[in-house]
C-alpha cells in the first residue's frame, strides 16, 4: 500500500512538473530582457488586445486561494470607501468578490492595469452597467486609498514593488497580496506562455521581498502558501506562491 501511494505521488509530481515546464521558459535578468526574448510570431506581454481577453471567465471565479484574501478584505473594508486593485485585469476580482464583501453602494473598486486591459475593462464594465468599477493605466493617476489589493500583481509588475508604492499618491495602510511567486534563490524573470503570446513572469527572492515590505514601513501580519501555483522547474528549482496581509506601521 505504501509503495502504491508513493508511486501515485510521484506520478502527480511528474504531471505538475511537466505542465510547469511547458508553461515557463528561459531565465532573464529583468522584465525588458524577457520581453526582448519573446518567440517569433508571439505577442509580447499583456499589453495587447488579444491577451487582455485570455481566461476572463476563469478569473471571475472564487478559488480556494482567494479565501485568505476575502478574510482580510472583509476586515479592512469595513470603513473603507475604495480600494486599488493593482493588476486587477478587467475587474475580475470585483465580479468574484462583490457579493461576499461589505461594499457600500458608493464604494469604488479602482483597477490598475496595462492600457489594453484597461480599454477592454472599461468597455465591458459599461456594457454590464458596473458603475463601481474605475480603471487607470498609470500609477500617477491612481487616487489615494487605504487598501491595495494585488492578486497576481508581483509576478507581472514591470518595476520593483517599492517603486510602485512610492509612485502612488500615498502609501496604502493595508496591503493584501496574493499569488506572489517566490523562491529561496535570487530573483529571476522567466517567460510565461499564453495562447499566442509570452509574458514576463518574475519570481522574487522571498527574504528580499519581505525585507522590501519592511523597508516600506509594513509589518507582515499574516501569510499563506498556495500549492496549486507553486512549481518545480528544472531551470530555477522550487518556487512557492505566497499570499500576504501587511499593515503599515511607520512612515
Amino acid at each position: 500500500m505504501a509503495s502504491s501511494l508513493a508511486a501515485l505521488k510521484r506520478r502527480i509530481s511528474l504531471a505538475v512538473y511537466s505542465d510547469a515546464e511547458r508553461r515557463f521558459r528561459g531565465r532573464f535578468a529583468n522584465h525588458a530582457d524577457a520581453l526582448a526574448a519573446v518567440g517569433p510570431g508571439r505577442l509580447a506581454g499583456y499589453d495587447n488586445d488579444e491577451t487582455a481577453q485570455v481566461a476572463f471567465e476563469l478569473m471571475c471565479r472564487v478559488e480556494q486561494w482567494d479565501y485568505p484574501v476575502l478574510f482580510w478584505l472583509d476586515r479592512v473594508l469595513q470603513d473603507a470607501s475604495s480600494l486599488v486593485d493593482a493588476a486587477g485585469h478587467m475587474g475580475t476580482k470585483y465580479r468574484a468578490f462583490r457579493n461576499l464583501l461589505p461594499l457600500t453602494p458608493d464604494f469604488e473598486w479602482i483597477v490598475y492595469d496595462v492600457p489594453a486591459v484597461v480599454r477592454a475593462g472599461r468597455e465591458r464594465a459599461r456594457i454590464e452597467g458596473l458603475t463601481a468599477l474605475r480603471f487607470h493605466d498609470r500609477v500617477a493617476d491612481l487616487p489615494e486609498t487605504g487598501v491595495l489589493l494585488g492578486s497576481g500583481l508581483l509576478q507581472y509588475l514591470d518595476m520593483p514593488f517599492s517603486r510602485f508604492i512610492k509612485a502612488m499618491p500615498a502609501p496604502p495602510t493595508h496591503l493584501v497580496l496574493n499569488k506572489v511567486a517566490t523562491r529561496e534563490g535570487e530573483s529571476v524573470v522567466m517567460l510565461e506562455r499564453f495562447p499566442g503570446s509570452e509574458v514576463p513572469y518574475t519570481v522574487l527572492n522571498r527574504a528580499e521581498f519581505e525585507a522590501e515590505l519592511a523597508a516600506l514601513g509594513y509589518a507582515i501580519v499574516d501569510q499563506w502558501e498556495i500549492w496549486p501555483h507553486s512549481h518545480e522547474l528544472a531551470s530555477i528549482g522550487r518556487t512557492t506562491s505566497r499570499g500576504y496581509y501587511a499593515q503599515r506601521v511607520r512612515t
